[in-house]
């Protein structure tokens, strides 16, 4: 059977959209039901962008720390303070910041609906009450995060999504003045995180027709980005690589850079982005053609990616890691068939985190 998937109902794109935000909202604030949550980056505390924010009186603003990866903990806690401020049920929560923050945002506005701790929810398609409303917005583009359905987060004892086709956004706001002034190497880690996962998509076995044309326009747009000159186009292109890269796992997958980045992220809190090139950095026996482009875009970026970061890791700290990245079978099956267990022995996949 071919999966049903959702996709955004509604998306605003264009340099400046971000100021339609608060007539957005308006059509969804209800009597008796008109609060909005703003989860927004702590970053832009006291900046100009949180001056445009349309919080209103009966809204909730919340800043959010993501200086690590967002945990199951952190999503109760948020979630915990939402429903204190708002209520069981506001309008609506908006997410307004990179791929952790939309992430959280996602995960918040499931567990408004849904009960118990969001580490319950770890994993594929546990979710069982729609989320209410939720909005992204990106102020980092590469993730993917405004159009998956899933919200990536650590929990107590796995790095793993939340995903449903509840989690997925109803309403994005793209604007590329939003992420015109992100710092370059984030700006480099995000991205790589867009190019990685359309190479892993488009050499997966899961490869169709619909992953493949969004995929290759991403990767396309990767390439004019990262190995170009900067321009003020180039803000405009990694935003649409990001959705368009994003989409083209929506009915695909990623793989091998992933599946071992979350047990990198798991046991040495890399952020989501470094991890994935971390990885990436060693899977020439995967994807030749992939690595050592992104080796020219890391050149030509002036980043130099870590390594070494898996040396005197104890053995308990490494066989958790492993145990985190084979919980991810889907992203196995992707890269290397439904005989994958055969094929990535707990051997060769400590081996591959050793060259890391």
């Amino acid at each position: 059977m071919y999966r049903n998937f959702p996709m955004i109902s509604r998306v605003v794109y264009g340099r400046g959209c971000f100021d339609q935000l608060d007539d957005i909202l308006t059509d969804r604030r209800r009597p008796g039901s008109d609060s909005m949550v703003f989860v927004v980056d702590d970053v832009f505390e006291g900046s100009d962008l949180a001056a445009r924010v349309p919080v209103r009186d009966s809204d909730v603003l919340l800043w959010a720390d993501v200086d690590v990866e967002p945990k199951t903990s952190y999503v109760d806690e948020m979630t915990d303070l939402a429903r204190a401020a708002a209520g069981d049920e506001p309008a609506g929560v908006i997410g307004i910041g990179g791929g952790s923050v939309m992430d959280l945002a996602k995960a918040v506005s499931l567990m408004l609906t849904n009960p118990g701790s969001s580490a319950d929810y770890q994993g594929w398609d546990l979710i069982r009450n729609p989320a209410i409303y939720h909005v992204g917005i990106p102020t980092l583009s590469g993730t993917g995060a405004e159009v998956s359905r899933t919200a990536v987060l650590t929990g107590p004892e796995k790095k793993l999504g939340l995903n449903s086709d509840h989690t997925v956004f109803d309403q994005v706001v793209l604007d590329p003045d939003l992420i015109a002034d992100a710092p370059d190497r984030q700006r480099f880690y995000t991205g790589m995180d867009c190019y990685i996962h359309c190479v892993e998509s488009l050499e997966g076995t899961y490869l169709n027709a619909f992953s493949e044309a969004y995929g290759s326009k991403a990767l396309e747009l990767c390439r004019e980005v990262f190995l170009g000159e900067r321009t003020p186009e180039s803000d405009e292109k990694l935003m649409m690589a990001s959705f368009f890269g994003g989409m083209s796992i929506a009915y695909s997958q990623v793989g091998v850079a992933h599946a071992a980045s979350y047990g990198l992220s798991y046991v040495l809190g890399l952020k989501h982005g470094e991890g994935n090139c971390v990885a990436f950095n060693h899977l020439e026996e995967f994807y030749p053609e992939g690595v050592a482009e992104f080796h020219r875009m890391a050149e030509f970026a002036g980043v130099d990616i870590p390594t070494d970061v898996t040396r005197g890791l104890s053995d308990p700290d490494m066989e958790r890691m492993m145990d985190v990245s084979l919980g991810m079978g889907p992203l196995w099956e992707n890269a290397l068939g439904p005989d994958w267990r055969d094929r990535m022995t707990r051997e060769r996949l400590r081996a591959l985190y050793e060259r890391m």
